[in-house]
């Protein structure tokens, strides 16, 4: 169940958020009143001789705009750029149709039934929603298709981009040393001990014992955390003292040069400034583009039931729903169900799979993964390889290994070069597709 493109994991995530907002979760926009809502729609735009209308526009405009009240002219100039986006999707996706992409129903059902589930609904009643969004059951099940046929898209000219040892060389090489603020990823955390404005000189040097005492902890492996809540008087202190991620040239100038030289885990200060004396304690430094030194692991169970076509799919599903029922309900557990049904050879090992990387499963399953909380149980999830019931145990932080960062620059690099081939492919495509202006009518 391997995949070697962890590119398009967000598709999901935007069909939840930006397709449909459930009424009464945030960003939600509230049905306009019925005169507002009535308006003559007309086709603004001909893709090859295919629609494109003024309701797809203001359609795309809502979720653009979500809740922000733009000028006239600013909503003039949203709406072209809307429509330009809607005739590049529909380049996109008469190519990916043309080249043999296709997306079948059991797909799209289980991107329904994610969506529902995410919004903490059943099919049923996300469908009774739709029309409150602006949106009907074919509308709504069309705009996934075409997500999902986008995604697949992306996933093939990932799959098809050629990222040698030598270009992985030559990426971390040109990272290597020093760099500007603005390309370095720094976190840090500090304890603040302030020092009011008019204080004397034994007020200062209070302060300076404090704060030398906390350097001194702090280099010997005391938890940083506990020394800021237990003695910084900054905003941030309930937190551990953690100033967030963010590019060094956000930082001040103060804290940037203390911590230029020094590696994460590092302590710097006691800095003065006009508020005090810092200590500061660096938790993430590193170039900007290069991945993540950690990575989030995630033990995973499964059931698989194998389909070979739609029809097997919608029985596989209809099971493993039912079959989802009994175990949320506690009549069984996940592990003796997979051992009695999956089809899967994880199934002797109760449908263990182990700790999982990003990237590690095809994109459908992980998606439906990532969204788990652990101990939850995924509604039926369709793949190449049939339809899965998925559990996530627990999920922890570790650090990447020296070929696990290779391999996380080599995903990277995929990425980038299917992104520039999907860019390529859209400018010729376009240059060739009869596209067609129309004036609303009079």
């Amino acid at each position: 169940m391997n995949s070697p493109t962890p590119l398009a994991r967000a598709a999901l995530r935007l069909l939840c958020a930006a397709l449909l907002a459930v009424p009464g979760a945030p960003g939600f926009a509230q049905p306009r009143p019925a005169a507002a809502a009535v308006s003559a729609d007309h086709i603004v735009a001909l893709v090859n001789g295919e629609p494109i209308t003024a309701s797809d526009v203001r359609a795309r405009l809502a979720r653009v705009e979500r809740g922000a009240a733009p000028t006239p002219a600013e909503r003039a100039a949203l709406a072209r750029e809307a429509l330009e986006q809607l005739i590049d999707e529909r380049v996109l996706l008469q190519w990916a149709q043309d080249s043999g992409i296709r997306v079948d129903d059991a797909a799209v059902d289980a991107a329904e039934a994610e969506v529902a589930r995410r919004n903490g609904l059943s099919v049923e009643q996300l469908r009774q929603r739709l029309p409150q969004a602006g949106l009907t059951t074919t509308t709504f099940r069309t705009q996934l298709r075409n997500e999902l046929t986008l995604q697949r898209l992306r996933e093939r000219e990932a799959n098809r981009a050629r990222v040698t040892e030598a270009d992985i060389d030559a990426f971390l090489r040109e990272r290597q040393g020093s760099a500007a603020p603005a390309r370095i990823a720094l976190e840090l955390a500090q304890v603040l001990i302030p020092v009011p404005e008019n204080a004397g000189a034994e007020e200062v040097a209070r302060a300076r014992e404090l704060a030398d005492e906390v350097a001194r902890r702090a280099r010997a492996g005391e938890d940083f955390a506990a020394l800021a809540q237990r003695h910084s008087k900054a905003p941030e202190a309930a937190g551990g003292g953690r100033l967030g991620l963010r590019p060094a040239d956000r930082y001040p100038t103060l804290f940037w040069e203390a911590v230029r030289p020094l590696r994460a885990g590092d302590v710097a200060g006691p800095l003065r400034s006009g508020a005090g004396f810092h200590v500061l304690k660096v938790l993430t430094k590193r170039d900007a583009e290069l991945p993540d030194p950690t990575v989030t692991q995630t033990r995973v169970r499964h059931i698989l039931l194998r389909a070979t076509d739609e029809a097997s799919q919608r029985v596989a599903a209809d099971r493993l729903r039912a079959l989802r029922e009994r175990i949320v309900s506690g009549q069984v557990r996940f592990e003796d169900a997979a051992r009695e049904v999956s089809e899967d050879t994880s199934a002797r090992d109760g449908g263990a799979l182990g700790w999982a990387v990003p990237g590690l499963f095809v994109p459908e399953f992980e998606q439906a993964m990532d969204a788990l909380a652990p101990g939850e149980v995924s509604a039926p999830v369709a793949s190449r390889f049939g339809v899965h019931l998925i559990q996530v145990l627990e999920r922890r932080e570790v650090e990447r290994s020296p070929a696990e960062m290779r391999d996380a620059v080599r995903a990277l690099l995929r990425q980038r070069k299917a992104e520039e081939a999907i860019a390529d492919a859209l400018r010729e495509q376009r240059g060739r597709a009869y596209i067609e202006y129309r004036e609303p009518p009079q």
